[in-house]
């Protein structure tokens, strides 16, 4: 959704570098070029002169004529006020102290509140929460239905007394479901509420009476990231006609401007708690400022990344896929338990999008096809355990069944096993070089070499010496310290736990670089 406002940021910004000194004229052409983005990105005028007076004030200030890349120190500025618009700092919801807590879900018609609900019941169901969802639309054709069928995919239970379709009053059922929710022991209560397609006495007149019946501890305002402009008005209109805690952004993954879901924070004061980013019950997230500013500003958002990781490996298998592969050991159903945990976190283009810089590479991201994955795992199904185990006893009759029984080309099979003992060699020799726990590459000597100190082999290279993984001595700069990096970032991704660590035994003295292959061209 951002991807036009973030080229533009990025193309101003970027024209900045390399310049070891800003005029007032710089800055001026800068925030007029900023200004123009945010303009047509649809952010909200008062939003857009607040933020481009508040950086062409830091801009001009000391603080960029006395620092030694002023341009740096710009892209800085800009990046904090555009967190500042988004919030600041990340906020959770306000758990009640006597459970349950009640949530309120509010919006427009067709603004995604009914399967937000289910979102948001299964992002708290993976916290340790037992959520209920309550069907209070009881006016839109077949929303009960709809929200019964959302509960079930998340797994939560839904209480929905009245059938609907314009039968039941909303505010006793959301009255019985608080009691509902005490006798079967849930400590979550989220309400959907009808919407309207507009604002309208009614609508309002009905959200405030399910507000005074059930008392919520959160009420959260469900906006359509791709209205534009009137996302900005109705969030006004419900703040003076209802009130809301919290703004909830769905439908990020649309192609619209979106600048005006950048604006509903500024405007209403409220913060935004989550985000709402594609069609699936996973697509859904809490909302960090400092993670979206850094996305729009093409400088990827890395801690996300390395959060989806966290859930979709595990711990213990990647370790032991770790080991294995220091020994040469990895197999093809190791390959496959590897390539389903990466497919749990979502598309490869979005992950790869997190990256830094990855806005440089959108025509090469847009070409990434999943389908390949599904292809390479219909190949690996369609093998037996023993050859899964050995793909050396895959011969000419076994990769025809193979590619017979997935659907694929022969050519396709070859490729597959050909490139997994290419990737197997090399993580065997990193995991040599770098002491990968199971690797026992380094703690023998050539043979025919003992003794021969000038002949072929040289001395180990300074950097080697000291050990490798850690903090690497000898390495140019220096390796970062872990403990002033951000939050997360200090902690090593799953399968590479003992990094930090030299194996039991490991001389750098004895440590030598693997032998080159005969057919190597680079000799």
């Amino acid at each position: 959704m951002f991807d036009t406002l973030s080229d533009r940021l990025t193309s101003v910004l970027q024209n900045l570098r390399g310049r070891g000194r800003l005029s007032e004229a710089d800055i001026d052409a800068t925030a007029r070029e900023i200004r123009i983005a945010l303009l047509e990105a649809d952010v909200a005028l008062p939003v857009v002169r607040t933020f481009i007076a508040n950086v062409k004030e830091r801009a001009k200030g000391a603080e960029v004529s006395g620092a030694l890349n002023p341009a740096q120190q710009v892209v800085k500025i800009v990046n904090e006020e555009l967190v500042g618009i988004l919030g600041g700092e990340t906020r959770r919801l306000n758990l009640a102290k006597t459970p349950p807590t009640v949530i309120m879900l509010a919006g427009l018609q067709g603004s995604g509140k009914t399967t937000l609900a289910g979102k948001l019941a299964r992002h708290l169901l993976t916290q340790g929460h037992t959520p209920i969802l309550v069907a209070c639309d009881l006016q839109r054709p077949n929303a009960v239905t709809q929200l019964q069928v959302v509960g079930e995919r998340a797994g939560v239970t839904t209480f929905a007394p009245e059938p609907g379709n314009g039968v039941g009053d909303p505010v006793d059922v959301a009255r019985r479901s608080i009691e509902e929710a005490k006798r079967a022991q849930h400590d979550v209560v989220i309400v959907d509420t009808a919407g309207r397609l507009g604002v309208d006495e009614e609508m309002m007149r009905q959200a405030a009476d399910i507000r005074e019946a059930v008392q919520p501890d959160e009420v959260l305002f469900v906006v359509d990231a791709m209205i534009g402009q009137d996302a900005v008005t109705t969030a006004e209109a419900f703040r003076d006609g209802v009130g809301f805690t919290g703004v909830v952004l769905t439908k990020l993954d649309g192609d619209a401007r979106g600048g005006a879901a950048l604006s509903v924070r500024e405007v209403t004061g409220q913060p935004i708690l989550f985000a709402s980013n594609g069609e699936k019950l996973e697509d859904f997230d809490a909302f960090h400022p400092d993670r979206m500013a850094s996305r729009i500003l093409g400088m990827g958002d890395v801690l996300t990344l390395i959060e989806q990781a966290e859930q979709a490996f595990d711990q213990e298998q990647a370790e032991a896929a770790a080991a294995k592969i220091g020994t040469g050991e990895l197999t093809l159903e190791d390959f496959l338990e590897q390539m389903l945990a990466v497919r749990k976190m979502g598309p490869i283009a979005n992950l790869l999008g997190m990256l830094p810089g990855a806005g440089q590479m959108k025509d090469q991201l847009a070409a990434v096809d999943d389908k390949h994955l599904d292809r390479l795992q219909a190949i690996i199904r369609g093998m037996t355990p023993a050859e899964r185990t050995d793909p050396k006893i895959i011969n000419a009759s076994r990769r025809l069944r193979i590619a017979k029984g997935s659907g694929v080309a022969v050519r396709e099979v070859n490729d597959l096993v050909n490139r997994f003992y290419e990737a197997r060699k090399m993580m065997q020799q990193m995991a040599g070089r770098f002491g990968l726990p199971g690797s026992n590459r380094g703690s023998k000597s050539r043979k025919g070499k003992k003794g021969k100190k000038g002949k072929n082999r040289g001395p180990t290279p300074p950097r080697m010496r000291g050990g490798l993984p850690g903090m690497m001595p000898g390495m140019p700069g220096g390796m970062p310290d872990l403990s002033k990096m951000p939050p997360g970032l200090n902690e090593l991704p799953p399968g590479l736990a003992g990094l930090d660590q030299l194996p039991p035994g490991f001389d750098p003295k004895k440590f030598t670089l693997p032998k080159k292959n005969k057919d190597d061209k680079d000799k």
